[in-house]
């Protein structure tokens, strides 16, 4: 995890990127900065793609790699950097104390990023709102939301994934039909004759081939966050992304990715399979289908490794921490949500009070007693 800090040519304090703008501003004196927009041909040239096979040898050109002093928190996985003289600090995520191990590591360089689009304020906004809509929260979730607590914003490391493909599969087409069939069934102790129709489905053996180009299939390079989480923050408008420029991050942290170029791959060609898998499925036909085995040749496999801009939050209930996270481009949120006992507590009770309230105006007498127990228990007489 860093931090890039840039003081302001006018008073010195630190510079904070602006997000949806193109400048830094300090929120001391009120100076701005302007970001140098690159040109389009450094822009072609800083989102080309990264061979897979040489990312996957460690045989990148030296350009798209960089040694970096890390060590992971191990309370949260998260990878915490260190800079100039620093061997010890808290992670980011989680507070936790961290001392950073001897030597450095080989990083893969991020190459794009989508710069914040949205503001602290817009972004808890879009966070209460999906608070508010949420069933059985405790009340102090929102509370804890509308007071005003900080939202840090971190951008979080991602992969992307080119492959082009060629499948060849086998399997079986289904084939619905329905038949009438008379069988005898027992109704009050006399036996009857009933005719009723049944599906019934034929299967043909299947073979054949598809073909499908991937482009910037998304798997997330954190181990810190919930993996769940991450992924559903879903759509971002790749075509957003820009040559990556710490100017982006400055007022922000930027996390190193925990999760490795290899491992990243296996995980992007499986959600790459299951595409596959469907097409498969619509190549069949028929009216049902089964897959027994797809062989896909991958060919021209390419990667990015790009930073992408989320706000997060983390909440206590009952002891345990609950994290929320907010698209930086979007405002999609998602979050690991509390229960309240008590509001399912009395949930429970008022559904139970409507259903025998139901049942006491249509059977009066079956309640008499307990309508008469309660009576003189409260006090009320007849």
């Amino acid at each position: 995890m860093t931090e890039q800090h840039f003081p302001c040519g006018q008073c010195g304090s630190d510079l904070r990127y602006a997000p949806g703008q193109t400048q830094l501003t300090c929120a001391h004196c009120g100076h701005v900065q302007l970001i140098a927009a690159p040109a389009e041909r450094q822009i072609t040239h800083a989102l080309g793609e990264l061979d897979l096979a040489r990312g996957l040898a460690n045989d990148l050109p030296p350009e798209a790699t960089t040694e970096v002093r890390t060590t992971t928190c191990p309370s949260c996985n998260a990878q915490v950097e260190f800079t100039g003289a620093e061997f010890a600090m808290e992670c980011p995520f989680c507070a936790t104390p961290v001392v950073i191990d001897p030597g450095t590591q080989q990083h893969i360089k991020p190459q794009a990023l989508i710069p914040f689009a949205l503001t602290e304020d817009q972004a808890r906004g879009a966070m209460v709102a999906w608070m508010g809509s949420l069933w059985f929260a405790p009340n102090t979730l929102l509370e804890y939301a509308r007071k005003g607590r900080a939202l840090n914003g971190i951008y979080v490391p991602f992969w992307t994934f080119d492959a082009s493909t060629s499948s060849r599969y086998s399997g079986a087409r289904g084939t619905n039909h329905t038949e009438t069939r008379t069988r005898t069934v027992m109704v009050n102790g006399k036996s009857e004759q009933r005719t009723e129709t049944v599906t019934r489905t034929s299967w043909t053996p299947v073979s054949g081939r598809v073909a499908r180009d991937f482009d910037d299939v998304l798997v997330m390079g954190s181990t810190s966050l919930p993996e769940r989480l991450g992924n559903e923050l879903t759509p971002w408008d790749l075509a957003a992304l820009i040559p990556y420029a710490p100017d982006y991050l400055a007022g922000f942290r930027a996390e190193g990715y925990t999760v490795g170029l290899a491992v990243a791959h296996e995980k992007g060609r499986a959600a790459m399979a299951r595409v596959i898998e469907n097409d498969a499925r619509r190549d069949i036909g028929g009216d049902a289908q089964r897959v027994d085995h797809v062989d896909t040749d991958w060919r021209d496999e390419t990667f990015k490794h790009v930073l992408l801009p989320v706000w997060m939050a983390a909440y206590k209930y009952n002891g345990k921490s609950y994290r929320f996270l907010v698209n930086g481009q979007t405002g999609e949120v998602q979050g690991e949500r509390p229960y309240s006992r008590w509001k399912i507590a009395f949930a429970v009770l008022g559904a139970m009070a409507v259903v025998l309230g139901a049942l006491y105006w249509n059977d009066p007498a079956t309640f008499a007693p307990a309508v008469a127990w309660v009576r003189a228990v409260l006090g009320m007489g007849q």
